[in-house]
């Protein structure tokens, strides 16, 4: 996906003089024992649209509810648009929070269910359905605004429920799992919805997911969490290409993990020692010593199947194909190392094979030494 929001040369985390909007600081949460988020660091810019992506448990709603004022952290400081939140009360933060189960009023219309805040607070009648007319516009629902939430699909009452945070115009917009609750094709044409109404209104969001393809889809930047911790934060490509633990690597898309030993480093090429593929050549790492324990994390897209065998290819095996799925857009198959180690491996269905790689076949699989990304951790 072509990132439009924020040009490449404007990414402000890049910019090592930049002013974070958002700066968390040592930040903690403790239920009695347990600790949900622990010792937090983190800076989120202007205009992102930020992704906390995390499995069940790791600390990520906790997180996103200190933000919010709903949870008063254990230690540690949230700074917004420069104003440390420390004793502001939920309804005086410059935020808003969109919730799973998107809790739509169901005796109201959807005019007002927008509307609802705007009322509360005493702006005129005339005035706020102005602004609701605009932003149920901006949705794409205005003409479902006499409708009741029964009424509509579980996208638009998802699309109701944005519309009804976003139109108080907070600075920030927390939403969590905001797509949970739709079926697979609806969340997909739904991430691009939610990226043009951030584009058009500029507000900062911070979505958590533990959907790992939506965030890569949603995000300017991802913070990956587990047991309370952020491990690492990166563009999605950063996160997807350079995984800084197997962890990552595990968490986002599917991958090989073979363990090895480092060997020695020669030229542009570094061998890898392994019991399960035999010597691996990658491109070389800094910091690693000769006997130290690695971890090679290899894509299933990275290994390369044929017939025949290529010529002048570094990693190079005689592999069966135990399984296979054809997924339309890529067929996905299960191989077999000559030391029995399965790998996963994938390849691209860009044109039509009358025949195909199938099952119970013997072929040749390799894959580039800068396929491979050499973990420690």
């Amino acid at each position: 996906m072509t990132d439009t929001r924020l040009a490449a040369d404007t990414r402000p985390w890049r910019d090592a003089q930049a002013r974070p909007f958002i700066s968390i600081r040592g930040l903690s949460k403790r239920f009695g024992d347990f600790t949900a988020v622990d010792t937090v660091d983190l800076d989120i810019y202007r205009g992102e649209l930020f992704c906390l992506l995390g499995a069940s448990g790791c600390g990520k709603s906790t997180l996103l509810r200190m933000l919010a004022g709903f949870e008063k952290p254990s230690e540690g400081t949230v700074t917004i648009d420069g104003q440390d939140m420390s004793s502001v009360p939920p309804h005086r933060r410059p935020t808003n929070m969109m919730f799973q189960s998107y809790a739509l009023f169901p005796h109201m219309t959807v005019e007002r269910n927008v509307a609802y805040g705007l009322l509360r607070e005493g702006m005129r009648k005339a005035d706020a359905m102005e602004r609701v007319a605009e932003m149920l516009k901006l949705v794409k629902l205005g003409h479902l605004a006499r409708r009741k939430p029964d009424q509509l699909s579980g996208g638009q009452r998802q699309r109701v429920a944005l519309a009804r945070a976003l139109i108080k115009q907070p600075k920030l917009l927390l939403l969590d799992e905001p797509l949970g609750a739709l079926d697979k094709k609806l969340r997909e044409e739904t991430q691009f919805e939610l990226i043009r109404i951030q584009e058009t209104l500029g507000v900062t969001f911070i979505v958590v997911t533990h959907d790992q393809d939506e965030a890569m889809t949603l995000s300017t930047r991802i913070g990956v969490m587990s047991e309370g911790e952020i491990v690492q934060i990166g563009e999605p490509r950063e996160i997807y290409e350079t995984p800084a633990t197997r962890h990552v690597a595990d968490f986002i898309g599917s991958v090989n993990l073979i363990e090895g030993r480092v060997d020695v480093a020669a030229g542009d090429q570094m061998r890898i020692d392994t019991r399960e593929a035999g010597p691996v050549l990658v491109s070389p790492r800094a910091g690693l010593s000769r006997g130290q324990t690695v971890w090679i994390a290899l894509r299933p897209e990275r290994i390369a199947l044929s017939r025949s065998k290529p010529e002048g290819t570094a990693n190079l095996h005689r592999v069966t194909v135990e399984d296979m799925g054809y997924m339309g857009y890529l067929s996905s198959y299960r191989i077999r190392l000559p030391s029995g180690r399965l790998l996963r491996a994938s390849q691209s269905n860009r044109l039509r094979d009358e025949d195909p790689i199938s099952w119970d076949e013997e072929v040749w699989a390799s894959w580039q030494p800068m396929a491979c990304r050499v973990l420690t951790e």
